[in-house]
């Protein structure tokens, strides 16, 4: 649940809280983007995740605080029973293919439509080809994956956790995209709250208006159904 007006460490004020999920095959460095990303570390002896893990990091958008919890799940088939779970209220998602395994790429349909039957309609998606920095084992064109993009529709960058490269571009633009597309939303709900008092958005996550604490009888809440 994410709700505007929370205050996280230290009393900082939390003005949004966006859930982002991890997807794609074992092995593809979806622990090593994640440590990146939220923690500037990267790890050569990291082992294979088990079950389910987040991590949090918190960023100003907009003028606006929002705190990403970034979800890392294992890629590996027995734990397909806790993904399906895990994608409950996420409102982002990095989809991680190997660039140097043609297979984890193969695998990325497959992921997607996974995703897409248990995520809300309005996920914001990153297609993510991941270590970069074995361009000499390429197996997966980069324009192979920026067709799969265009064609479905998502965002697409190619990474590198050892290096660091677009690490950070790639989930701040998924986050100030779910910002932005939060924030549309808002002002909606805001000319429709007279009259419904409530408007849907993203499913799984309640968010209160932030800046906007009108009396507890006519509070402008956005409410997503789970």
């Amino acid at each position: 649940m994410s709700r505007g007006g929370s205050h996280g460490e230290l009393g900082q004020r939390i003005d949004y809280v966006f859930k982002v999920v991890l997807i794609g095959d074992s092995a593809v460095g979806k622990s090593q983007l994640l440590a990146r990303f939220a923690r500037n570390e990267f790890n050569l002896d990291s082992k294979a995740t088990i079950g389910v893990e987040f991590q949090t990091r918190t960023l100003n958008i907009d003028k606006r605080t929002v705190k990403a919890q970034i979800w890392d799940t294992a890629g590996q088939e027995r734990y397909r029973a806790v993904t399906s779970a895990y994608y409950r209220g996420a409102v982002g998602a990095m989809l991680v293919y190997d660039i140097t395994k043609r297979q984890s790429f193969d695998h990325v349909a497959r992921w997607l439509e996974e995703l897409r039957g248990h995520a809300d309609n309005n996920i914001v998606i990153m297609l993510i080809g991941n270590k970069s920095d074995l361009g000499t084992l390429r197996a997966v064109p980069t324009e192979d994956a920026k067709e799969f993009a265009e064609r479905e529709n998502l965002f697409f960058m190619e990474t590198s956790a050892l290096e660091a490269v677009n690490v950070e571009s790639a989930f701040t633009t998924v986050l100030t995209e779910i910002y932005r597309i939060v924030s549309k939303k808002n002002l909606i709900a805001n000319e429709e709250s007279d009259s419904s008092g409530s408007s849907s958005l993203l499913k799984g996550t309640k968010i209160i208006v932030p800046g906007q604490e009108p009396p507890p009888a006519s509070k402008a809440t956005c409410c997503m159904s789970s």
